[in-house]
């Protein structure tokens, strides 16, 4: 074996390994994990969906910690950091435990001489799932990386499988309408296992799918529902009820949702890991996740959001628009080149007064030069400028130079979009005038 001694030789050596064609079934995971002996004795819960997957993720993690138990994550993909994909009891796990597992399953791989094929997620995914299970845990929180039926994570049999909101995404793997996609999210659910679907419209490929399997269906709207005001809320379902709840940390009208669908779980889950309405109150009350409508006081104002479909666009445009007035909206936005582009950039479009284009460090992205011409053509307001960045982080000094300090800057498009803000830290902005 070459030697590979850091976390970046194992992600690079993960990264050449990845075929060039590559049959799209489990088989060779679901091969090199039963040579690993990977097992979970806890619950495992499984998240899939288009958008919400990694605030529900963190919304049951932050709630489960509360009632002290000892949690594993594992969320997709991550905003500077690879470590950032697994949290072992609320914290991020370091580099060297994670390379102690990437060896164990370049070894269940080439067991042998009989060497299998695995792509870059598929493998890292084994590593951070055999971290998972040598850790002493309560309970198992995996967010899908892609579709559900084919990822890696539904290897393992969810003992509650949750479906959020279902919207047009990765068209060329999954199909191009919700009742394709949703058929994909739906391979998660197990015979007899509660399945939480929290999209208040899903496609009805997904009941279908859980009438299908025998699978037990809690459905927003029919087994449980959530109502609020301006300060509290409160959720009802199968023999439970939360009323005077405070609103989850996490910004966003999108958030009740996800949260609903979260105290879903917990109901179905209550036999094996009961928590108590305290916890419930204090872990949704404390709930973080960066790039997710996070708002960075300052002058500007900055708005980080990792939005990029048109339905997650659409809410951003949402809870931009409740923010109340700002003289002006810069917008920092970079994209993947395959992403559909048109609906997102109308939607969000009468909100934006300047527009800064970025490149960002992959190869799927779509160039800064390319996303300014792409907006151009569409003419949906001659009024807002434009311009073009090499990264994220010059466009943001450029628009920090060119705001005023009551302005708000809104950074959106990607995960790349957003880490590139992050990688230094959270930025505090100042504008110009107001430090001179």
């Amino acid at each position: 074996m070459e030697q590979l001694t850091t976390l970046d030789d194992w992600l690079a050596h993960c990264e050449r390994l990845h075929p060039k064609t590559i049959d799209m079934g489990l088989e060779r995971v679901r091969a090199v994990a039963q040579r690993m002996g990977l097992a979970f004795a806890c619950p495992v819960i499984t998240v899939a969906g288009t958008n919400g997957k990694g605030s529900t993720c963190a919304m049951l993690e932050a709630v489960l910690l509360q009632a002290g138990y000892r949690t594993g994550v594992y969320t997709s993909p991550h905003l500077v950091h690879f470590e950032e994909r697994c949290r072992v009891r609320g914290d991020i796990v370091n580099a060297t435990d994670l390379i102690a597992c990437f060896a164990r399953v370049e070894r269940a791989r080439v067991q042998n001489g009989d060497e299998i094929s695995l792509s870059y997620f598929e493998f890292t995914t084994l590593a951070i799932l055999q971290l998972l299970a040598d850790a002493p845990l309560d309970v198992v929180i995996l967010e899908v990386g892609l579709g559900g039926r084919l990822d890696a994570v539904n290897i393992l049999d969810a003992d509650c499988a949750v479906i959020t909101s279902i919207d047009l995404d990765h068209m060329e793997l999954l199909g191009n309408n919700r009742e394709s996609i949703g058929r994909e999210k739906a391979g998660i659910m197990r015979a007899g296992k509660p399945v939480v679907v929290s999209d208040p419209v899903p496609p009805q490929s997904i009941l279908d799918h859980a009438a299908e399997v025998d699978a037990d269906l809690w459905r927003l709207g029919h087994d449980f529902n959530f109502s609020g005001d301006k300060q509290q809320w409160g959720w009802a379902g199968r023999g439970r009820r939360y009323a005077g709840l405070a609103y989850p940390a996490l910004r966003g009208a999108n958030q009740l949702v996800n949260a609903a669908g979260v105290l879903a779980a917990l109901t179905a889950l209550r036999d094996r890991l009961p928590v108590t309405a305290q916890a419930v109150r204090v872990g949704l009350s404390m709930v973080e996740l960066p790039g997710r409508f996070q708002i960075i006081p300052g002058q500007p104002t900055l708005v980080l959001d990792v939005a990029h479909n048109p339905h997650s666009v659409a809410a951003l445009t949402a809870n931009l628009d409740a923010m109340g007035y700002y003289p002006c909206t810069h917008a920092v936005f970079g994209a993947m080149a395959d992403k559909d582009l048109a609906p997102m950039l109308a939607r969000i479009a009468p909100l934006i007064d300047q527009w800064y284009f970025t490149d960002l460090p992959t190869p799927r992205a779509a160039s800064a030069e390319d996303l300014r011409a792409r907006w151009q053509a569409l003419k949906l307001r001659p009024d807002a400028g434009a311009s073009a960045y090499k990264s994220p982080g010059e466009a943001l000094q450029a628009a920090v130079k060119a705001a005023d300090p009551a302005d708000r800057i809104a950074v959106f498009g990607s995960f790349y979009t957003v880490g590139g803000i992050l990688k230094d830290g959270v930025p505090r902005l100042l504008a110009p005038h107001l430090a001179a």
